[in-house]
């Protein structure tokens, strides 16, 4: 899972706070962007669109 390539939110800075970076290939990975090299969450795209419906309430 390398070679994925991570994208961070519009929203995030580069200031050294929290984010999350999301990479897409058949599922969706989320990494902390802070540690990038520790073990990362893989969700189905379904989920992910759930998660976004009420995370943007």
């Amino acid at each position: 899972m390398n070679n994925l390539a991570w994208f961070k939110s519009s929203y995030s800075d580069n200031t050294g706070g929290e984010c999350v970076e999301v990479a897409t290939t058949s599922a969706i990975h989320i990494r902390d962007s802070k540690n990038p090299d520790n073990p990362h969450l893989t969700v189905s795209p379904t989920a992910w669109a759930d998660f976004l419906t009420h995370a943007v309430k």
